[in-house]
Parts: C-alpha cells; structure tokens; sequence
C-alpha cells in the first residue's frame, strides 16, 4: 500500500499474543474536542477483559474511520464493544445469544466504556458485565444508572445500533440483501429520514386498519339492514291487514263504550221533550184515548209477533257461525283426503322402481353365474396339484433343516471370532499403551488416574485419542497420524466442561502433570455431512473421506469433525497425483491427500491467487504399532485362526445365500399351486353364493299388478269420502248463504257500517239496545274470520322496524368514522408520503450516479402494489451489473455475493450525506468483491465518507488493495497481533512513517 505524501490521520490498535496485552495508542490529532464531530459521535473506546482485548483504547476521527488488520486481531471486537456499550442487543451482532459471552475467557467480568460527543457535555456510558450471572451494571457520567435511561439517552442521539442501514456488523452483511422492501424502507425511514417521517408512516398503517375494519363494520351492517329491510318488505302488506283489522276493532270497541251514553243522552232529550209535551199530551189524551184505543189494541198486538221474529234472527246468528266453523273443519278434511291420495300414489310408485331394481339384479347375477361356470369349465381339464404340493413340502422341511444346521455352525464361529478378536484387540491396547508409557509418561500416569477414579465424573471422559481411535485398515493409520496433532492424540476428551476442570485441577495442578485434554461440541458434529458427494471426487482418484478410514467414539469424533473437518477432507490415490493440477484448480478443496502425499490450497486474501503445498506422508508411530518376534508370532496366528474363520463364514454365508434363494423359489411354486387348486373351490363357492341370491330375488317377486288395482281402489273409497264431505261442506255452505233476506241484510249493513263503509243509518231500522248489541258481535266475529292471522308476524315485524332504525344509527355513526378516518388519513399520507418521495429520489440521484460511475446501472423507488396499503410500501433496490442484463431486484439468491456486497456498499453510501444517524459502521462488506469494483467502491466511500456534510464512519477491513486514493480527513486504525510486536509504550508514530516513506525513495 503506497502512503500519499502528505500525513494522514493514523491511529494504531496494538496487541501482543505472548502478554495479552491490548493497549491502544491514541491518535496523532486532539481528540474529544468538537471540531469536526456531531452530535452524538464517538470520540472514544475503551475496552477491559472485552473479548480479544485485555485493556484498550481506540480514538476514532469525526469522518471515515477506517479499521485494518489481519483475520484474528480483534476488528470486529471493536465492533462488538460499540454495538453492546450503546446498549444494543447481541442478536444484532449474530455472535453469542448471550452477553457473558463477550467477556475475555477466564475472567469474571468485562467492561466497555464509550465517550460521545454533545454540545451540552459529552456523554460517557459505561457497561460492565458480569459472566456469572450474565447481567450488566450501567453507569451515565460516570453515576449508576438503568439499561433503560441508558437506551433513552442513546435515542435522543438518534443512534440506533439496531438498524442495518446504520450498523452493520461481519455477520449481517448478508442479512442486508435478505431484507424486505418493507423491511428495508422502515430501516431508511429510521436511519435518514425526519424524526416524525416513521411515526407518521405507523399512525398511516394504524389508521389504514382501523380504516379497514370500519369498512367491514359499515359494509356488514348495511348488508344486514338491507336483508331487514327486505324483510320487513315482505310482511308490509299482512302488518297493514293486521292494523286495518285493529283499527275496526278498536272503533267497534269505541263505539260500543259510547252507546250507553249515546241511548242516554237520546233517552234524557227525548224525556225533555217528552215532559214538555206530556202535559200537553195529557191534556190532549183524554179526549183521544178513547178514539184511540182501537189502535193501541192492534200495537200491542203487533209486539206479541215481532217477540218470535227476534228469537229466530238470535238462533240463525248462532247457526251461521256454527256452519262456518264446520265449514273449516270440511275443508282440512278435505286436504287430509288428497293427502292421503298423494301417499297411496308414492306408495305405489316405490313398489314399481323396486320391481324394476329386482329384475335388473337378477340378470346382471344370471350373467355373472354364466360366466363363472364357463371358467370352471376350462379348469376342468386341468391335472390335479395336490401331489406337487406335497414334494414341495418335503423339500422345504429339508433346507430349513440344512439352513438350521449351517447357522449353529455359523453362531460356534463368531464366537470364536469375538474371542479371537478381542485377544487381539487386547494385546494391540497393551502395545499401545506401553508406546503412551514410554513417550508420554505424565499422560499414562493421568491415564491410571482416570481408570481408578472414573465415578467421580458425571458425563463421559474418553482416553487418549490414540488408545480409542481404531483405523480400519493400517495402511491408512499414516493420514489420521498426519492429520490430527500429536497434542490431540495423546488429549483426553471430556463431554462435560466441569468434568474437564476437575480433571485439570487435579493432575495439573496437584499432580503436576502435563496432560492435554479437550472438550467435545455441546451439538455432536460426528455425522455432519461432507460439503460436496464422494461420488463426485471419485473420478479424480478419491476413495474416501478422512472420517470413514476409522473408528471412534461418538464425542471424540464429533471433535475431530468440528476441529479438523476429518469429515470433509479426501484421501485420494496415484491417480489422484497424477492430475493433481486439475484437481487444485477445479475442486478448491482446501485440504487433500494423495497415496504419499498432503497438500494443502489457500486462496490470497490480497488477490485472487490460489497458492498450494505439499509434504511427504511420514509412517504411522501411534495408531499402527510395532511388535518384537514373539509378540507378532502370537498377533500373525491370531490373524490366520481369524482369517480361516473368515473364510469358513464366508462359504456358510454363500450356502446360507443359495438356500435362501431355493427357499424363495419352492414357497413361490407352493403359493402358485395353492392357489390353482384353490381357485376351483372357490369358483364353486361363488357360483352356489350367487344361484341362492338369485332364487332369493326370484321368490321375492312384487305382483304389480295386484297393487295397482289394490291402489286405485284406495283411491275410489278416499275420492267417495271426499265426495260425501264436499256434499256436507255444501250443506253448511248454504246454511250460511241461504238466510231469510228481512235478517241477513241488518247484519250485512251493521258489518258495513262497522268498517266505516257507509255512515247512515237507514231510517227504517230501528232496532232495540239488546239487538244492536247482538248484531255488533256478531259483526266482530265475522271480521275476525275474514282478518285474522299470526300476531307474531306483527310483533317480528315491529322489533325488526326497531333493529333497522338502531342499524341505520349505527351506520350512520360508522360512516361519519370512517370520514373521519379517510380524512386524518389524507392528512397523515401527505404529511408522510411527499417527503418520503423526495428522500427516495436523493437516494436514488445518489445511488444511480454511484453505479454510473462504476459503469454499471442502479435505481432505488418507492414500491407499492396498492397505494392506500400503507404497510405494503417498500423500498426496491434494482441493479444491473452487465451491459447485456437488465435491471433486476436486489434478492438473496439473484446476484452474487459479490455483487451484493457492492449493492449494499453503495446503498449505504447513498444515506450517508443524507443521515441524521451521528455515525454508521460496516464490518469487512468487501470480502466477496471482485479488486476492480473492491477499488471504486473504495472511491466512493473515500469521497462520500470524508465530505463536508457527513457524519462519522467506521469501514471495518482485513485486506487493502495496491495504490488506493485516501483522503486527508481519514482516520486509519491499525489493529496488529503477533509475538514480535513491539510493546505499546516503545510504538513511534513517527518512526513507522518515517521509514514508511524512505522505503518509497528509489
């Protein structure tokens, strides 16, 4: 990297693996003052017991921050310590779900401690945290304070450690590309946008669904109102029938309320008149009283014959209305006949499809039965296969007696194998161990520890891996031995972590052992699967994977699968030599073995050079031992009993395998034979089975005929009692309509006059009291007769009136909601959407002009399927890195990883003059580009980051490409590790530049 000429702002992050030192030295420039920073930028770090760091300090610049150094030095804990001391939550980071985690291993607790700038008085809060119980203590200026006063104060600072497009860290790069356009126009809204632009966009999304559900209320609610309606409609017409009929009720009612005082004030005028006149009369009724006798004789005797006429119109009243009810009675009599009628049919017509049923079911069975006697008739010829059946049989008893015989002999040999094994076994354990004695005496002696006091361990604890590894073949021993350390053969392995420490604590540190141990994974890794198939290696001469080659127990493989990825590494053949080039440039596996061979394949961080070595396989010392004379006499005669048992088996296995075969074969000819000899019998089954059905169905013959006649004649004697109960129905008929004219046109006129058809009286009907009354009621039982129905249809009628004069208020008042709602949401969507488009179209102007100078092509829009669903707009980000492609949506699975890094890059870059955020951190986004758009995207961020109207930024990198452009306004953190670093009080600045630049002197 070739440093510009002019002096940059450099600060160096120092740390030393031998001390575990981690000292910062502070930056060549004043820092903490307000020059240059805003409201809320870091001025500086501190860091004790935190992850990589002992105790460090880091004093960041108000513009681009940039952070170098190697994988492993403790950028990204840099990272961490600001994410977590401005009280973010671990989630963000992607690392540990819990925060004791964080804390430098073997301490009991850490801190972190961050100075931001205010104009009113930097802010220092502090986070300790403690690995016991996970929890932290928080401090503000230095006094005690809670993790939510904390959290409100880094709000007011507008810092949101939270939100991607402000931060983000190593492990949510690719996160950012996952994010929704949703997702991703509320991290903008947040991020750049005013502090009212988001509570604007939820109060929209709140009123949009309150808006919603009162659609669905109003709608619901109208629909209902208009089904009562409908309703009510129909019953209309029977409600006004019912009121008409009220109506002269409660005039007959009136009207009979009001005679007495009616015949009374008639009766007390007349006897005023009458009284007047009485005298007079008197005067005038002795002169004719005698001329007059005569008449009164012939009125007195017209009395005496109107007495029977009165009697006879009170008895045809009561016969009219008896006439009607039986009238009423005929008539359901009547509808009793025709149903019974319509019952007799119905029954006739089930008899007829029944019989119609039958007959189709005896010929669909008759046609069945021919054809099954047709197939016993060809089985006729057939030979029978009883015989057969019993050769089969008697052979069948003779293999399983053979196959019997062949698997006691087969059990004698495994278990002479087992023994033989196991004392072969038993003496390899013995050499194995005599090795561990004499190389490894501290471990052999833990090793008799562990054998005596194993109960006092919970989980389980393994031996050397060298004592429970088996390799499977010992021409393999040498690639285990190449692979796994020596350190971790000879390492005891623990399940449980307190098992371990009680096991250290012991041999370590009271028996002064050295011994290694390891602990195994919490998740077993020992069946992870390999990144790619076996079968795909196998034409480059590979035969297996490392894992497969040997055996172990189920937690020490599970370590060497998580440690050494003993699981993806393949072991390969002269073949696999001889095409080795090819093999390095089209498998890019980053570790292999050949027969002799181990190779090993890095890719520069620095360029996309791939860089490979090699070394010879030495022979295994551990997992394939060496024996004296006598001992591998012993082991050589184990092996030929083994192998002669082999071989035995093998020849009982290859009988056991031909008496299988001639088993399957005879069962099948049985079961082929069974079921010809079955088939007759069954066949005949069949046929008897379906000739007793059809003898069944033929006896159950329905006489059709015989029922017809039996019907109509049920029907002639039902149509006879309709006709005598329509001849009485007439009878009663002309009982009512047959009355003496003189009687039944009073009643008639009464009815008339009742219903307000006519208002005169006729002047020749001059009834008395007890027959006017008479004839009212009998008016009023005649209109109810001809008026009466349900009351219930009225009162239905009324309550539903009620419900829709309720529904109507209701609708009324959830349509003025709903106005009210429309209108707060017009006003919210133009407070909220015309700024959110101009801030979408400077991001756009930004980042289209960032791609253009990359010569490619990039927009950003503010994207909506329906405008009024506020919580489905988002922000589309569309790309375009070829000439020949279109633009097309920036997704998780479209373009590459390295194009996504570069989308994301200058996304961010986009907000970065536009951010109200006080600074944005971005850890290692340029690991997957290409160096050409690694280099302008570089640019871009020197040029963007280091403007006069941008706030801080932290670029967090590993690798720095050749003859970059810097800018004066950076601020260059280096972070260095390693066992010859200098001390940090012994660093000079000005030294490293010094010869920095006297190297650049040709």
């Amino acid at each position: 990297m070739d440093l510009p000429q002019k002096r940059k702002r450099i600060s160096y992050e120092l740390t030393n693996s031998q001390t575990s030192s981690r000292e910062a030295a502070p930056s060549s420039s004043t820092n903490g003052q307000a020059g240059g920073f805003v409201e809320g930028s870091i001025l500086r770090i501190t860091m004790r017991n935190f992850l990589t760091y002992d105790h460090s300090e880091v004093f960041p610049g108000p513009k681009l921050n940039m952070i170098v150094g190697a994988n492993g030095t403790g950028k990204s804990s840099i990272v961490c310590a600001i994410c977590l001391g401005l009280a973010g939550k671990t989630a963000v980071l992607g690392r540990g779900d819990k925060v004791g985690l964080y804390v430098k291993r073997g301490c009991s607790k850490g801190s972190v401690e961050i100075e931001l700038y205010r104009a009113s008085g930097n802010l220092i809060i502090t986070r300790e945290i403690q690995v016991e119980n996970n929890q932290s203590t928080w401090m503000l200026n230095k006094k005690h304070t809670s993790q939510k006063a904390v959290e409100e104060a880094v709000k007011e600072l507008h810092i949101q450690v939270g939100n991607l497009c402000q931060f983000l860290p190593q492990e949510k790069v690719g996160e950012f590309a996952k994010m929704s356009k949703i997702e991703l126009l509320e991290a903008t809204e947040k991020s750049v946008g005013p502090p009212e632009m988001y509570e604007f966009h939820c109060e929209l999304k709140t009123f949009r669904s309150k808006e919603r559900d009162l659609e669905n209320v109003c709608k619901e609610k109208a629909n209902f109102l208009e089904k009562a309606r409908q309703r009510n409609e129909r019953n209309k017409l029977d409600v006004e029938r019912y009121y008409m009929k009220k109506r002269h009720l409660d005039r007959i009612q009136m009207l009979e309320k009001k005679k007495p005082w009616v015949e009374y004030e008639t009766a007390r005028k007349e006897l005023e008149g009458v009284k007047k006149e009485r005298e007079e009369m008197k005067k005038k009724l002795k002169s004719l009283k005698e001329a007059q006798e005569p008449l009164l004789r012939k009125i007195r005797s017209v009395e005496s014959q109107l007495q029977p006429i009165e009697q006879q119109m009170k008895e045809l009243t009561a016969g009219i209305r008896d006439a009607t009810q039986k009238c009423k009675q005929k008539h359901d009599q009547l509808e009793y006949r025709n149903k019974e009628v319509d019952d007799i049919r119905q029954d006739l017509s089930l008899k007829q499809t029944e019989e119609a049923d039958r007959q189709k079911r005896i010929g669909h069975t008759q046609l069945m039965i021919k054809d099954l006697q047709k197939e016993l008739q060809n089985m006729g010829s057939m030979e029978d296969v009883t015989p057969q059946i019993e050769a089969v049989n008697a052979e069948l008893r003779k293999i399983q007696e053979e196959k019997a015989k062949l698997e006691g002999e087969m059990s004698d040999l495994r278990r002479d194998k087992d023994e033989n094994r196991q004392r072969s076994l038993d003496d390899m354990m013995k050499v194995k161990e005599d090795k561990l004695r004499t190389r490894f005496r501290d471990t052999y002696t833990a090793l008799k520890w562990l054998r005596d006091n194993r109960d006092r361990f919970e989980g389980n604890v393994y031996e050397p891996m060298m004592l429970v590894i088996n390799v499977r073949d010992s021409r393999h021993a040498k690639y285990i031995e190449s692979h796994i350390p020596l350190n971790d053969l000879r390492a005891f392995v623990f399940q449980r972590q307190e098992d371990m420490e009680k096991f250290m604590t012991e041999v370590r540190d009271t028996q002064r052992l050295r011994v290694n141990t390891v602990i195994a994974p919490e998740e077993s890794c020992s069946r992870r699967p390999p990144s790619r198939p076996l079968e795909t290696l196998k034409p480059y001469g590979f035969f297996s994977y490392l894992r497969e080659l040997f055996d172990a127990p189920e937690e020490v493989m599970s370590y060497l699968c998580y440690q050494y990825k003993v699981n993806d590494v393949p072991v390969g053949t002269e073949k696999t030599k001889s095409m080795i080039e090819m093999v390095i440039r089209e498998l890019q596996m980053r570790m292999i073995y050949t027969a002799e061979e181990k190779y090993t394949v890095k890719k520069s961080n620095y360029s996309s050079n791939v860089v490979s070595s090699n070394s010879a396989l030495r022979p295994s010392q551990f997992l394939t031992m060496t024996v004296d004379a006598d001992e591998r006499r012993q082991l050589e005669e184990q092996l030929r009993v083994r192998d002669s048992i082999d071989q035995r088996m093998a020849a009982i296995r290859e009988q056991q395998a031909k008496l299988d075969r001639r088993d399957n074969e005879l069962r099948a000819n049985k079961k082929k034979l069974s079921e010809l000899k079955g088939k007759k019998r069954q066949l005949e089954q069949k046929i008897s089975t379906k000739q007793d059905s059809l003898r069944q169905m033929e006896q159950n013959e329905i006489n059709l005929q015989a029922i017809e006649e039996e019907t109509n004649a049920k029907i002639a004697a039902v149509n006879n009692k309709k006709v005598a109960i329509m001849e009485e129905y007439l009878g009663h008929m002309q009982v009512c309509l047959c009355s003496p004219k003189l009687d039944f046109y009073p009643q008639l006129f009464c009815i008339l006059w009742i219903q307000g058809l006519t208002t005169d009286k006729p002047r020749h009907l001059r009834l008395s009291s007890s027959s006017v009354s008479s004839r009212a009621q009998c008016a009023v039982s005649s209109c109810v007769m001809c008026c009466g129905f349900d009351c219930q249809v009225v009162e239905e009628y009324n309550r539903r009136e009620r419900e829709i004069q309720n529904m109507e208020k209701e609708l009324d008042d959830k349509t003025n909601a709903l106005t009210t709602y429309r209108q707060n949401i017009a006003e919210a969507k133009e407070r909220w959407l015309n700024p959110l488009k101009q801030l979408v179209d400077q991001i756009n102007e930004r980042f289209s002009d960032f791609f253009r100078s990359m010569q490619c092509a990039g927009e950003v829009d503010l994207h909506s399927e329906n405008e009024e669903e506020y919580d489905k707009y988002g922000i589309r980000i569309r790309v375009k890195f070829r000439s020949s492609t279109q633009l097309h949506e920036l997704t998780p699975h479209h373009q590459s990883g390295g194009e996504r890094s570069v989308s994301t890059m200058l996304y961010l870059m986009s907000l970065q003059e536009l951010n109200r955020c006080p600074f944005r951190v971005v850890d290692e986004i340029n690991q997957g580009m290409d160096p050409v758009n690694e280099r302008r995207v570089f640019d871009i961020v020197v040029r963007t980051a280091c403007g006069v109207n941008t706030s801080q930024y932290f670029f967090i990198t590993p690798k720095l490409l050749q003859n970059l452009k810097y800018a004066e306004q950076m601020t260059i953190l280096c972070v260095h590790n390693g066992p010859y670093m200098l001390p940090p009080h012994k660093w000079s600045e000005k030294a490293f530049i010094r010869r920095a630049k006297r190297r650049q002197i040709p």
